[in-house]
């Protein structure tokens, strides 16, 4: 930008800001606007020029200082200074007094080398004590009494403009809050906010409802600046003057106001006393560790009355505010109803909490009527590729499908054998020849029947006949089982075919039955969400835990089918079974002989389509196929439950401990953290879809259309590699030490025969329970479903009473399960760290 020093210079601090840039626009058509802000704007703004600067640093506002002299001629008619440092959280920070005291006092120091005329300084009308009643305005020299800590920074930083000025003219201009049309006042934004959302502290107030404080209309405050720097000769050397409206609305009119705008109906506002709100606010910020708005220091001043006199800006400046939040309040809300996400983001609040209300599926409606992204025709283009360039994938499968027909012989299935009845047998069965005979059987018309879909589902009107492919797949895998096969080698293998059919089937390939709905945009992101919870990032750790789960589960298979000799178990005995350790005790024990297959081999199996429905689909499948994701949650979850309970049966019901089926509860308990988010994005889903317009049940099978505005997909697996392997460990996840020590706490309750001499019935308490603790903290580390962990103090408080009920105890072991009880309801309390990701208006949720 040319420089201008034939006209006037004004420097504006804080200019990159929102005011800065309104009160520049209002300046530049007669004054050089030079701006000055902890960081230049990316471009050249339209407005001003700035230069950077740090009040927190004597070289770097000399060096500001010095370019402004080289700019202006080494004059300046006025300094509007609007830098300062700002937060809601009530407390005090070292930065209120580095920037907004210090920062002034050094800035004004720096000002003596350049011949400055004017100085206006931006405090707020929050200096004074409140109006002692209602109906009586305060005026610019009524007491000073700020009462927390940005109010108090402001206060202190007038005085040292009245110590430092020098021969500088200064005009402190004390504000009301600042709003436009878009509304922009933070606590204003934050009432409109609660309302809009319902939340439960829309409907409650801590102070008098007939409270309130003035606001200020952009353009209003604009104008009084612009006028101070007019004016700048006739102004007195020092004077302060309040700026804002004169009517003040209170608390209890807003309410009203806010609600019948936003829902048509009388809002119902309670007031709580003061001392239950104050705990309430102290309990959300300090105990529970929530994010909230309403902060214990906004309860103590919210009998804060405020009525302003603004006479003396009527007299020195002919300033009389035009407009008013009473008639500005409609128009903020028609602009929140038209776009909520866009009003929130405007207002520096969370667009993902309102990303899926009313309006934004309005507007997905509207969009889903037209055209999408892409035409039916480019879609079925896309399809056509994939599935000629993956050709052969299906060809692989009738390679597989002949493997099948050759491998009862190659194994020997109908050649006559003589084996013992398998350790974990508890019923009849047939013959051990008979037994391979039958699955000999099954795996040549299994190949048969592979071969014959997967070269039928080639052609591309008979696409869907892949699916019975990977179905016959999943036999396949099953089928040793069933059979209860002697033969190591025909389980393996199948359990290696039977995998990779599915693969080849349903997965490399184009997945048949996704609607072109579903396929016309790549938007990866659920409404409101910061990432895609289907991304591979976030499906590897599953995979690769099921990977973990399958290989402990198909050992301990074997030997539950007679395929080895015994287990390795490092720790356990068998506990009077006549077994060798607790792992040959455990899957042998009348529990596992009630299964009529292996149940070792059944987690194997599960874990099997585990690791098949982790792998299908892209990063877009939580819309296009949503029942796989349920199937994927059906598998995992439920597994989860099932693998804690059979650990949680052992020592009661069975007398011993299986360390390699802890190991497979720990993986499958590990498992539901990771997978539980998809299952949320799909449900989220399926319902917004529903509301706009898309049919439920063909949604559900065959997927739907984008509803978010067009996206561009973020990168996945195309990162460097310390960003995939982040993603990879706390995708959706992240370990608060309070669920990390919570854990722990479930694995000495679990040990307190060998730490503390517990003996049952107590010990079988602490068992369990310790079972469900570490269940229950594992699973609470993903975000959303952390509020799981309350049942955490729940069973922290039967652990602390159960020695007084229970018989059992030591009088260590009743101390130890005392502590431990009280440690694990103070454990469950805070809600523990709080990644930066947004689930879609589900963030309240995680409390």
């Amino acid at each position: 930008m040319p420089e201008e020093t034939n006209r006037p210079t004004v420097l504006i601090t804080g200019s990159s800001g929102f005011l800065g840039q309104a009160i520049a626009r209002g300046l530049r058509n007669r004054y050089q606007v030079i701006g000055l802000d902890v960081a230049v704007p990316k471009g050249q703004s339209e407005t001003i020029a700035t230069i950077e600067i740090d009040l927190t640093s004597d070289e770097s506002v000399r060096t500001a200082l010095e370019k402004v002299r080289q700019r202006s001629g080494g004059r300046v008619a006025s300094v509007i200074h609007l830098a300062a440092y700002y937060d809601t959280t009530g407390k005090s920070d070292p930065k209120y007094d580095a920037v907004n005291v210090e920062g002034t006092r050094r800035l004004l120091s720096a000002l003596r080398s350049v011949d400055t005329e004017q100085f206006i300084f931006s405090s707020t009308l929050l200096v004074h004590a409140p109006s002692p009643r209602k109906g009586i305005a305060i005026d610019e020299d009524d007491p000073l009494d700020p009462t927390w800590a940005y109010p108090k920074s402001k206060a202190e930083t007038e005085a040292v403009i009245a110590k430092e000025r020098g021969s500088i003219k200064t005009v402190v201009l004390r504000l009301a809050g600042v709003y436009d049309e878009d509304c922009r006042a933070a606590f204003v934004a934050q009432q409109i906010a609660r309302i809009f959302e319902r939340l439960p502290t829309a409907y409650l107030f801590s102070g008098d409802l007939g409270a309130g404080q003035p606001y200020l209309h952009k353009d209003d405050l604009v104008d009084a600046f612009v006028r101070a720097v007019e004016r700048r000769a006739e102004l007195p050397d020092e004077t302060v003057m309040l700026i804002g409206e004169t009517v003040t609305l209170s608390y209890g009119e807003m309410q009203k106001r806010i609600g019948k705008l936003v829902h048509g109906e009388d809002w119902q506002t309670f007031v709580l006393p003061k001392g239950l709100a104050k705990t309430g606010a102290w309990m959300q910020t300090e105990v529970l560790e929530q994010d909230t708005d309403i902060k214990p220091w906004m309860v103590e001043t919210a009998d804060d009355h405020f009525e302003i006199d603004i006479s003396r800006a009527r007299r020195l400046l002919g300033w009389e505010p035009q407009h008013s939040l009473a008639a500005t309040l409609p128009e903020m809300i028609r602009r929140l109803k038209e776009d909520p996400t866009d009003w929130y983001q405007r207002n520096k609040l969370e667009p993902s909490a309102v990303a899926a209300t009313e309006p934004e599926l309005d507007q997905a409606r509207e969009r889903l009527r037209g055209p999408l992204e892409r035409s039916e025709a480019q879609v079925d283009a896309a399809i056509e590729r994939h599935r000629l360039f993956t050709l052969w994938a299906p060809l692989a499968n009738v390679a597989l499908g002949l493997w099948l027909l050759a491998s009862p012989m190659t194994l020997g299935l109908f050649d006559p054998v003589a084996a013992p009845a398998p350790p974990a047998l508890g019923h009849e069965i047939a013959e051990a020849s008979i037994r391979n005979a039958r699955l000999g059987m099954s795996e040549i018309a299994s190949g048969l029947l592979v071969i014959a879909f997967a070269l039928g589902g080639m052609y591309r009107r008979w696409s869907w006949l892949q699916w019975i492919t990977a179905a016959v797949g999943v036999w396949v895998m099953f089928a040793p089982l069933v059979f209860w096969t002697t033969s190591p080698a025909a389980y393996a293998i199948d359990t290696l075919v039977g995998m990779l059919i599915p693969v080849f089937a349903v997965t490399i390939p184009p997945t048949p039955g996704i609607s072109r709905r579903a396929l016309a945009a790549d938007d990866d992101r659920p409404l409101g969400w910061s990432y895609s919870p289907s991304s591979f990032t976030q499906r590897m750790p599953i995979v690769a835990l099921a990977f973990v789960g399958l290989f402990v589960s198909r050992y301990l298979a074997a030997y539950q089918l007679g395929h080895v000799d015994g287990l390795w178990d490092p720790f356990f005995g068998p506990g009077g079974a006549p077994t060798d350790n607790g792992s040959e005790a455990v899957v042998t024990s009348w529990v596992s002989k009630g299964f009529p297959i292996a149940d070792a081999g059944l987690g194997a199996f599960a874990y099997g389509l585990d690791i098949l429905a982790g792998a299908i689909g892209d990063r877009r499948r939580w819309r296009t196929m949503p029942w796989m994701v349920f199937l994927f949650g059906l598998l995992i979850i439920p597994l989860g439950a099932v693998s804690v309970s059979f650990i949680i049966i052992q020592p009661p019901l069975i007398g011993a401990l299986c360390t390699l089926c802890i190991i497979q509860a720990a993986v499958t308990v590990v498992l539901i953290p990771y997978s539980v988010d998809e299952v949320l994005a799909t449900l989220q889903y399926l319902w917004r879809a529903k509301l706009a317009g898309e049919p439920f049940w063909r949604t559900f099978w065959k997927g739907g259309p984008a509803l978010s505005e067009d996206q561009t997909p973020e990168p996945d697996l195309d990162r460097p590699a310390s960003q995939v392997l982040r993603e990879f460990i706390i995708g959706g996840v992240n370990f608060p030490w309070t669920l990390v020590a919570s854990v722990l706490v479930g694995a000495v309750l679990m040990s307190t025969p060998l730490a503390f001499g517990t003996e049952p019935p107590l010990y079988h308490s602490d068992h369990i329970v310790g079972c469900l603790v570490i269940m229950i903290a594992v699973i609470a580390m993903a975000e959303v479903v952390r509020p799981l962990r309350f049942l955490n103090a729940v069973f922290g408080a039967w652990v602390a009473a159960s020695p007084f009920l229970l018989s059992g105890g030591t009088t260590i072991g009743t101390i130890a399960d005392l502590v431990i009880g009280l440690a694990l309801v103070a454990l469950s309390l805070p809600r523990g760290t709080r990644s930066e990701e947004h689930y879609g208006g589900w963030d309240r949720a995680i409390i």
